[in-house]
C-alpha cells in the first residue's frame, strides 16, 4: 500500500518526499531524487496533520529527527495513516513480547548481583552496566518505545535506575551488605584482635573493592585491620593463605606483623614479607637460584671505602673531575675546599662519603640510563644536573663492576629484576590478595613493583593500609601523591577512613590534625580520640626548662610510664641524659629522632629543638641538585613534609606533650601552635 501527493500539492509543496509506501515492517518515504528507509525498530511516533488543503504526515526518529510528507489528498492520507498505524502498532505489540524477555533477563542478572553474599565491586557494576547497554542494543524495539508497554516498562525503569544511579545504588546496596556482614560475624570482629573492633575497622576489613585506601591516622589500630583483613579472607574462604601477599617495608614491622597473626589467626601459613623479601622470592622462582646480595649492602664500613676511594682516584687522575667536584662542593654545598688535593682531607672525605651513598642509591633507584635520569630531571636545572651526573657516573660504574664480580645484586637491583621478570611472564604470580602496610612510604619503584603483579592477574585486589599525614620519607624517595592519588595511579576503587585513634586525647588530636591539614595537598579526614584532654595537654616551653620539666615529671610519672624526647637531628640528644640513669633513676626515659620515632608511643612527649635557622626545626631546605633532580616533586607548600614530621612528633604521645621553643630565636611554627590556641608556659 503506497500514498502519494498529488500533483498540484506535489508543485506546491517544493518537498524531497512525495511518495510513502508501506513495506513488510517498515516504511519507505520518496521524492524524484531522494528514498529513505524507515524500519520500524526506529520508528518513535507517526504524526497525521490536516493542513488548509492537503494532508501531512510526520515519522519521528531517534536524536530529534522528523521525516515529512506534504500533498498529500487528506481522505487518502487518513486512511494511509489508519492502516500503517494497525501494521505498526501490531509489530510493536509483537516485538514487545521479545522485549521483555530481553529486560527479564538482564533484571534478573541485576537482581542476582544485587542478592549475592558478597561486596559488590565497581568493576562488577562496570560490567553490569554493559550487560544492560548489550540487552538495549539487542531490543527490536526502540528504547525511547519501551515506557509505552506494561510488559517492559518496569523492567526498563529498573534499568535504567541502575544506568543513572549505579554509583548511589551500589553503595546503598554495599552499605546494606557490610551491615549485615557486621551483625552475622560480631563474634569474629569482637575476637580477632584482643580488644573489639571498632565499625570503621570492620568496615575497612569487609569492603571488596579491586582497589581499596585505609586512610589509618596515628594510633587508629592499622595493625588490628591488617590482621583482622587476612582473618576475613580466610575465614570467608575468599583466598588460601597461598593467595595472600601481605608487605611490610622493614624486616621488624614484618615481624611484629608475623607474630600478631600468628596469635591472633592461630596460622603460620601467611608471612608478611618485605619488598626486598618478595623480589628475592620472585628472582629465585624464575631462575631456579637464589641471588646474592652484595656486601656492598650489609657491611656500611666496606660500601662507604669503596665509595670514597673510588672518588679519590678519579679526582687525583682526571684534572676536570677534580675541579668539578671542587665547584660542586664549593658553589652548591657551601663547604671550604682547599685549592690543592683536597680529596686527600680525611673529615671531608668522611662527611662526603654520606652524600655519595645517598646520591648513588637514588640514581640505582631510578635505574634508568644517564641520558634517562637527565631527561626526567626539571628543565629549570638540567644543565646544572647533567653535570653532577657525569660526576657521579665514574662511581656509579665502579658499584655496577663490583656487583659483576662480586656475582651479586643490590637491592634497587633486586626490584627492578623482579619487576622485568614479571613484564616478561617469567614469574606468574600466585596472589589475589596484596595487602600493603605503610602505603605512604611506598616509592615510584616499589609502585612499578605491585603493578607489575597485578597486571598478571587483573583479578588480584591492593588493599593499602597508610596516612598521607604521616609521609616523611620523600628523601628517601617515597612519593606521597601514590597515596594521595591512589586510584589515579592504581586503578578505580574505594577509600575508607579509620576514624578512631586509641593513642592520645582529643586535645592533643585537634591541635595536631589543625596542624597538619593546614597543607591543602593532604586529605581531609575525621580522626576522633576516646579520651578527653584538658587545654595543656599540648603545651609550649622555653627550651631552658628542660631539666625544671624532667624534675616535675619525676615526680608523678608512674615507673611504667614512657617519657620519650624527640628532635630533629640526633646530635641534639640533651646532654643532660647523659646522666638520666642517676638523676632519675625510676624514670623511662628515651630519646630518638621523630623519623625514628615513627610507630612509636609514649605516655608522655617532649619535642625538642623549635628553632630557626641552620640544624632547626623545620630545617631549612638543603637539597642538591641531585635530590631535585631524582627525587618526586615536593608539594607547592612551606615546609610541607616537616609539618608532617612535627604531626609524627605530637601524635607519639598518649597523656601530654611539650614543645620546647628557643625564646631568641622560635621556630616559625612556634606562632603557628599560639594561633592554634596552644598555651605557653614560662615553667612546668
Amino acid at each position: 500500500m503506497e500514498l502519494k501527493a498529488t500533483s498540484l500539492g506535489k508543485h506546491l509543496a517544493q518537498h524531497p518526499y512525495n511518495r510513502v509506501r508501506l513495506l513488510t515492517a517498515g516504511v519507505e518515504v520518496s521524492g524524484e531524487k531522494h528514498e529513505y528507509l524507515i524500519p520500524f525498530n526506529q520508528l518513535l511516533a507517526i504524526q497525521c496533520k490536516r493542513g488548509l488543503v492537503w494532508g501531512e504526515l510526520e515519522f519521528m526518529l531517534p536524536e530529534e529527527k522528523v521525516v515529512r510528507l506534504h500533498g498529500t489528498e487528506w481522505q487518502e492520507t487518513q486512511r494511509f495513516y489508519h492502516h500503517l498505524m494497525n501494521s505498526w502498532q501490531s509489530w510493536s505489540i509483537e516485538m514487545s513480547a521479545v522485549s521483555a524477555r530481553v529486560l527479564n533477563d538482564v533484571v534478573q542478572t541485576l537482581q542476582h548481583a544485587e542478592q549475592q553474599d558478597k561486596w559488590l565491586k565497581r568493576s562488577e557494576l562496570a560490567e553490569l552496566h554493559a550487560a544492560i547497554h548489550q540487552a538495549f542494543d539487542a531490543l527490536p524495539l526502540p528504547e525511547a518505545r519501551l515506557s509505552e508497554f506494561d510488559n517492559c516498562r518496569d523492567n526498563y525503569h529498573f534499568c535504567q535506575q541502575w544506568l543513572q544511579h549505579g554509583e548511589t545504588q551500589l553503595a546503598e546496596r554495599n552499605s546494606a551488605w557490610t551491615a549485615q556482614m557486621l551483625e552475622q560475624y560480631q563474634a569474629f570482629f569482637n575476637t580477632v584482635e584482643t580488644t573489639p573492633l571498632n565499625p570503621s575497622q570492620a568496615r575497612a576489613v569487609v569492603n571488596g573493592e579491586d582497589t581499596l585506601l585505609v586512610l589509618a591516622g596515628a594510633g587508629s589500630g592499622k595493625t588490628s585491620v591488617l590482621v583482622a583483613r587476612v582473618g576475613w579472607l580466610l575465614m570467608r574462604k575468599l583466598a588460601t593463605p597461598e593467595h595472600i601477599l601481605l608487605l611490610a617495608f622493614g624486616h621488624q614491622a614484618a615481624a611484629e606483623m608475623n607474630e600478631r597473626i600468628q596469635a591472633r589467626l592461630n596460622t603460620e601459613d601467611v608471612a608478611a614479607r618485605t619488598f626486598h623479601s618478595l623480589a628475592l622470592h620472585i628472582i629465585q622462582q624464575a631462575s631456579n637460584k637464589a641471588p646474592t646480595i652484595s656486601r656492598l649492602e650489609t657491611d656500611s664500613v666496606y660500601r662507604r671505602a669503596l665509595l670514597i676511594d673510588t672518588w679519590r682516584q678519579q679526582c687525583s687522575e682526571k684534572k676536570s673531575y677534580a675541579n668539578g667536584w671542587r665547584q660542586w662542593l664549593n658553589d652548591e654545598l657551601g663547604w671550604a675546599v682547599d685549592e690543592k688535593d683536597f680529596w686527600k682531607d680525611e673529615p671531608l672525605a668522611q662527611r662526603l662519603a654520606s652524600r655519595l651513598e645517598r646520591w648513588l642509591g637514588l640514581m640505582r633507584m631510578h635505574g634508568g640510563t644517564q641520558a634517562a635520569m637527565i631527561a626526567s630531571a626539571p628543565e629549570t636545572i638540567r644543565e646544572q644536573f647533567t653535570k653532577r651526573i657525569k660526576l657521579m657516573t665514574p662511581i656509579l660504574k665502579v658499584w655496577k663492576n663490583t656487583l659483576k664480580e662480586q656475582g651479586a645484586i643490590d637491592f634497587s637491583g633486586l626490584i627492578h629484576q623482579a619487576v622485568n621478570i614479571l613484564d616478561k611472564g617469567r614469574f606468574i604470580s600466585p596472589w589475589r590478595y596484596i595487602l600493603v602496610d605503610e602505603f605512604q612510604d611506598i616509592s615510584p619503584q616499589r609502585a612499578l613493583l605491585l603493578s607489575a603483579l597485578r597486571k598478571q592477574n587483573r583479578q588480584t585486589t591492593l588493599f593499602s593500609v597508610g596516612d598521607d599525614w604521616q609521609a616523611i620519607y620523600r628523601f628517601s624517595g617515597a612519593e606521597m601523591t601514590l597515596t594521595t592519588a591512589f586510584h589515579h595511579h592504581f586503578g578505580e576503587g574505594d577509600r575508607c577512613v579509620l576514624d578512631t585513634t586509641y593513642r592520645f586525647n582529643d586535645r592533643i588530636g585537634d591541635i595536631a590534625n589543625k596542624f597538619v591539614q593546614k597543607n591543602p595537598h593532604q586529605l581531609n579526614k575525621p580522626l576522633n580520640s576516646l579520651t578527653k584532654g584538658n587545654k595543656k595537654a599540648i603545651s609550649l616551653l622555653p627550651d631552658d626548662q628542660l631539666e625544671s620539666l624532667l624534675n616535675k615529671i619525676s615526680g608523678y610519672a608512674n615507673a611504667d610510664e614512657r617519657i620519650l624526647l624527640l628532635a630533629r637531628y640526633h646530635h641534639l640528644k640533651p646532654p643532660i641524659l647523659d646522666r638520666a640513669k642517676t638523676r632519675w633513676p625510676k624514670m623511662k626515659l628515651d630519646f630518638m629522632t621523630i623519623h625514628a620515632s615513627k610507630g612509636q608511643q609514649a605516655d608522655y612527649v617532649i619535642l625538642l629543638g623549635l628553632h630557626k635557622g641552620k640544624e632547626g626545626f623545620p630545617a631549612v631546605a638543603r637539597e642538591s641538585v641531585m635530590e631535585e633532580g631524582l627525587l618526586p616533586p615536593p608539594e607547592d607548600f612551606p615546609d610541607a613534609e616537616e609539618r608532617r614530621l612535627a604531626y609524627v612528633a605530637l601524635t607519639r604521645a598518649k597523656q601530654q606533650v611539650w614543645m620546647l621553643y628557643d625564646q631568641q630565636s622560635p621556630s616559625v611554627f612556634v606562632d603557628e601552635f599560639k594561633r592554634l590556641g596552644v598555651p605557653v608556659l614560662r615553667k612546668p
